[in-house]
């Protein structure tokens, strides 16, 4: 369910990166914060900032925060990455991902005490400046309980032995990507 990132040479690089991203995060507006394009999965309460979006590149998100692209450029097969907001009492429900091609890791920045992620039967809480990997294909679901936002930098990339060719995405999903990158 979770991997280990020790298995990943760019752990270090997000770990000892943590803060300048974290700085650059606290730099944005919540103005600047879309909703998550799969709204179904939360109802109110997830928003994002996109850098890439299935390896499209946002050049004006990109540009706010340099520090943080440039640890984002050095990972190899990033599909999508970008700042995932939890806002206080959201709930995402329980659900798999999209592709057995990819893995999905979060770099924890603000972390509140009454927040945790649970990906099949193990149940996992964030700590600020540590990298964790998951297997999105599992049944996953996250909440945050507390009074204040959980914000993790969230990646999706290739897993090891993978290729662009072994990527296949739900009809829904890209309909729901599509409408996000219209906006």
């Amino acid at each position: 369910m979770f991997i280990d990132t020790a298995q990943f040479e760019f752990t270090e690089r997000l770990e000892s990166g943590w803060q300048s991203i974290l700085h650059e995060m606290e730099d944005l507006e919540s103005r600047d914060l879309i909703p998550w394009p799969e709204q179904h999965l939360y109802g109110i309460g997830w928003d994002a900032f996109g850098f890439y979006l299935l390896g499209d590149r946002f050049d004006e998100n990109c540009a706010r925060c340099p520090e943080t692209t440039k640890i984002l450029d050095s990972i190899p097969g990033l599909r999508s990455a970008g700042f995932s907001v939890l806002q206080p009492g959201a709930h995402i429900t329980p659900h798999v991902g999209y592709s057995h091609a990819l893995y999905v890791g979060h770099l924890a920045l603000i972390v509140p005490p009454d927040c945790a992620i649970r990906v099949g039967r193990e149940r996992y809480h964030w700590t600020p400046g540590e990298f964790m990997v998951f297997n999105d294909m599992i049944e996953h679901e996250a909440w945050n309980r507390d009074t204040t936002r959980r914000v993790v930098l969230l990646i999706e990339f290739l897993r090891p032995g993978k290729s662009e060719v072994d990527l296949a995405m739900s009809p829904a999903l890209s309909e729901a990507l599509q409408q996000s990158k219209n906006r």
